[in-house]
């Protein structure tokens, strides 16, 4: 005889009517609920994401079933990898009874649940519920007993744990009452296969056989309940992330990384710029709201929030899908997240990289500063606005004249363009590196690499104006859209082929940015360009050991995914580097991003002073890093530190200038 057991054993195939027109409207409601999150959906303006159809299904499979994103952080994420991918065996197990018992055997008379196959199939659903149930424990102490700064619980995680765990206790009892009454005293080996299952038969040996059936059949019939119960709750409670977090991979954000969507400011019917009403975001902007899992990875990521500003990513999110689905729609966004919120943002990107759910953070934060910058003339503070003043009348941030931007190049044999437009790359300084005298040593180093090479560098001069970067990340889009058509006409004129910075927030502006609004030209990273002039053996280096860490600047990094070319030009000069505690995808801001640089630091603690701290803990008495605003935010640190004596920094520019061989040219 084969190994199986019998379905609807005790409960008779009678059950099945009550058990599907339960089920129909366990799912009618399920469906209903999200019927009605649709409709809040489409209150947000049009946007395709169903583009890069292949890729997109590609990256949601992934993440679905092997769970890429959640198991970035492994201590939590993989016991929520393991209680996913318990339920997914369990489901599987109720889909091929389902297929078994209600269609292939009534119609066919073929059964595929018996011998080694159930075995194995019984083992394996056993062990899912148990791992199931250490997952569901694990999360319950880790909420209600540990509870981890910043983590909140709801009634929703109350209603959760406690469906989770009647469901899943109720089918091992089921199970354990059937295994008492028909197999514990068998010599079929049977049994064995379902190891949980017979743990729970031994507290019900004793019970009479009348007293077995009764209680199997009411266990059956609550677990049957809760189990519908907990389908029809799912689009009411968190639990809807089941639904919400894997198709939110399938919308992902194809475009350049970090790009902003740009604004046709021109649009005279346009009534509103930027964001204060839910409506004027997009449909996506309105489902990421519903994907968040409240995990709390983006806030524990964000260096705002880590250095007490009243910015957490997490409560954005939230208080965006509090608006959409809970209050008036005429409440103001801008007013319910908070205006300190909304100016505290650096614009890192460290929340989006950490989130499982892959949400969009950072534009959500931007439009609403458009909103406070273009409809109600808003900032930070008064030293932005001076800043903001002085890049639209001076095209820099600081005030000081367009004749000043080329003074820094006197004696360096550098060319103009509007002397002699035939060069090999002409190269944009940005405002730091011409008028701030410690940048402006970066820009020298970058000309002398270049002067090593035989390349012939050219610049716009006073025709350059700030790349806009500041301007747009603190809101103001109509003088970043004015400045930045300025610099692509200046640049355009002169048939320019490849453009190279020594500012990431100049390359991630110029070479995604502008591309809107017509530049063609090619925009490289100065680290990646000096990278390849060393492969190509036109730059000669000293090695010369020296000890050092390395900080990974966002626009850098996480932006645009340059990590290596970097490390190993410092390796290759003879540098011993030492990381600092977040670097790579997980480095922490300098605090300089998102407009920042313009602004004074007045909530909470310094973030570049927290960076530094942690640059200290190296024991490594020099920080490369590769940023103007980097710079400068960690030379303030180290005043405001005290730790002078400790450290110093440089840029990966000035390394390697001090490093170039001298061979006579």
């Amino acid at each position: 005889m084969f190994s199986t057991r019998e379905i609807y054993w005790n409960v008779g195939h009678s059950v099945l009517i009550p058990m599907y027109l339960f089920a129909f409207i366990a799912i009618s409601i399920l469906f209903y609920g999200f019927y009605k999150r649709y409709k809040v959906y489409k209150k947000g303006k049009p946007e395709n994401r169903f583009d890069n159809i292949f890729q997109r299904l590609k990256y949601f499979l992934s993440n679905l079933f092997l769970q890429r994103k959640v198991l970035k952080v492994l201590s939590v994420g993989s016991i929520h990898a393991l209680l996913f991918w318990s339920f997914l065996i369990l489901f599987i197990g109720t889909t091929l009874i389902f297929i078994q018992a209600d269609i292939l055997n009534p119609l066919f008379g073929f059964k595929f649940l018996k011998g080694n196959f159930y075995k194995l199939f019984s083992l394996a659903l056993d062990l899912a519920g148990f791992v199931a149930i250490v997952a569901v424990l694990t999360f319950i102490v880790r909420r209600f007993i540990i509870k981890p700064n910043g983590l909140e619980t709801t009634k929703d995680d109350i209603i959760i744990h406690t469906l989770l765990l009647i469901i899943l206790f109720s089918g091992f009892i089921v199970e354990g009452l059937r295994i008492a009454q028909t197999e514990i005293n068998l010599e079929n080996n049977l049994k064995l296969f379902s190891p949980i299952g017979m743990l729970f038969s031994n507290f019900f040996t004793t019970l009479s056989e009348n007293s077995l059936l009764i209680s199997h059949k009411l266990v059956w019939w609550a677990h049957f309940i809760f189990s519908i119960i907990f389908i029809s709750v799912i689009p009411y409670l968190k639990l809807r992330h089941i639904f919400t977090t894997p198709t939110n991979y399938f919308f992902k954000d194809y475009r350049p990384k970090g790009k902003l969507a740009t604004i046709d400011i021109e649009d005279e019917s346009r009534e509103v710029f930027g964001v204060n009403d839910i409506k004027e975001y997009t449909w996506k902007d309105i489902f990421d709201s519903d994907a968040c899992t409240k995990c709390k990875r983006c806030q524990d990521s964000c260096p705002a929030y880590s250095t007490k500003k009243p910015l957490s990513p997490m409560k954005v999110v939230n208080d965006i899908n509090k608006i959409s689905f809970n209050f008036a729609e005429h409440n103001s966004l801008i007013d319910v997240v908070g205006r300190d919120a909304i100016w505290s943002c650096t614009t890192c990107m460290a929340c989006q990289e950490a989130c499982p759910a892959d949400i969009e953070h950072i534009r959500k934060i931007i439009d609403m500063r458009r909103y406070l910058v273009l409809m109600d003339g808003e900032f930070p503070g008064e030293e932005v606005q001076l800043s903001i003043n002085n890049i639209e009348v001076n095209g820099n941030p600081f005030g000081n004249s367009f004749a000043d931007r080329e003074k820094w190049i006197e004696g360096s044999g550098v060319t103009l363009l509007s002397e002699d437009s035939n060069v090999d790359i002409m190269y944009f300084v940005g405002c730091y590196a011409s008028y701030d005298p410690r940048n402006i040593k970066i820009a020298k180093s970058f000309i002398k690499i270049c002067e090593s090479a035989h390349i012939k560098v050219g610049l716009l001069g006073k025709e350059e104006k700030c790349c806009g970067d500041p301007a747009r990340k603190i809101g103001n889009e109509y003088l970043y859209q004015m400045i930045a058509k300025e610099n692509i006409e200046n640049i355009n004129k002169y048939n320019i082929k490849k453009i190279v910075t020594t500012c990431p927030h100049c390359f991630n502006t110029l070479s995604k940015d502008y591309k809107d609004l017509g530049l063609t030209a090619e925009v490289v990273p100065y680290i990646k360009y000096i990278s390849q002039l060393i492969k190509e053996n036109k730059i000669h280096l000293q090695k010369q050991n020296f000890d050092c860490t390395y900080h990974d600047s966002c626009y850098v990094g996480r932006y645009n995914n340059l990590f290596e070319e970097q490390r190993n030009i410092i390796k290759l000069l003879g540098g011993n580097l030492k990381e600092m505690e977040k670097h790579h995808l997980e480095s922490f801001c300098c605090g300089g991003g998102g407009g920042r640089i313009i602004a004074d630091e007045k909530l909470g603690e310094k973030i570049s002073v927290k960076r530094i701290e942690m640059a200290k803990a190296t024991g490594q008495p020099i920080i490369v890093s590769n940023c103007p605003f980097c710079l400068t935010m960690f030379e303030d640190g180290i005043k405001i530190a005290e730790y002078e004596h400790l450290l110093k920094t440089k840029d990966i520019a000035e390394l390697i200038e001090e490093h170039i061989e001298n061979r006579g040219h």
